[in-house]
């Protein structure tokens, strides 16, 4: 996984991969540790560190809109994908491959 944090969509893929780990953690870890185990703590952290990925998610989407002169539904795609299990994963490789036939 190479991202060139010089461009504003290296950056997007970046925030996107983190926002979509953090995701997974919430729902498959977080979650099961505060129903199962009682331990509300797991979702409180992890959700905040979450939270946090997903705002600057909205403000890297915001960034590559802009400079990459993106249309209403691809932005729209992408902010479902951040909606979806694995959804940021499955855009970061559309991208990548689109990244590298532009290269």
């Amino acid at each position: 996984m190479n991202f060139s944090l010089k461009t504003s969509l290296g950056r997007f893929r970046l925030v996107g991969l983190l926002e979509g780990i953090s995701y997974l953690v919430l729902l498959g870890i977080a979650m099961p540790l505060k129903y199962l185990a009682n331990l509300p703590m797991a979702v409180k952290m992890v959700g905040w560190a979450h939270g946090m990925l997903f705002l600057a998610y909205i403000l890297a989407l915001i960034a590559v809109t802009f400079d990459r002169r993106w249309s209403f539904s691809r932005v729209v795609v992408a902010f479902i994908a951040s909606l979806l299990p694995f959804g940021t994963f499955w855009l970061d490789g559309r991208l990548k491959k689109e990244e590298e036939a532009t290269a």
